[in-house]
């Protein structure tokens, strides 16, 4: 068995297929009108034909559960972040923040209040404790990680 992709349930679908070009930067790869797939193999499936494949109601369907995310990971986090700030309407889960391992992240919802994650990158982690003056070893303890995987990062 291998898993194909993800599906997100989604209320409008051009104004999720908006939010994940701006927000995300995917794209539109396949179209099959009530369901597309995005670049990174992402599906968004609009409430009513779901609705149809469930045989549920409405009210059957919710969002904002607060109960899973998609992750997605940065090389240039600042970037990211001074273009997000830059977007109206975002709403924040929480600002950014650092991890007990050192990464930094921020999570948001997007227009059904799904919740995405973004965080730097480990190599980019790794890299930003290294350029502090951290030694392999201090960075592997630091993240709690091998000093192995450290030292792959800092390649």
């Amino acid at each position: 068995m291998k898993l194909k992709n993800p599906l997100l349930v989604v209320s409008d679908l051009e104004a999720s297929k908006r939010f994940y070009r701006e927000v995300l930067g995917l794209r539109v790869i396949l179209d099959f009108g009530a369901n597309v797939t995005l670049t990174g193999g992402l599906c968004l499936q609009t409430q009513e034909s779901w609705m149809g494949f469930l045989s549920k109601a409405a009210e059957d369907i919710s969002f904002g559960g607060n109960d899973a995310e998609l992750y997605f990971e940065e090389e240039n986090f600042e970037s990211f972040l001074t273009g997000l700030e830059a977007l109206e309407g975002i709403r924040y889960v929480h600002p950014v923040k650092e991890h007990s391992w050192g990464q930094r992240v921020v999570r948001l919802y997007d227009p059904d209040l799904h919740i995405i994650e973004i965080g730097e990158s480990m190599k980019t982690v790794c890299r930003r404790f290294s350029a502090s003056g951290m030694t392999v070893v201090e960075i592997a303890e630091r993240m709690d990680v091998p000093v192995k995987y450290v030292t792959a990062c800092l390649r």
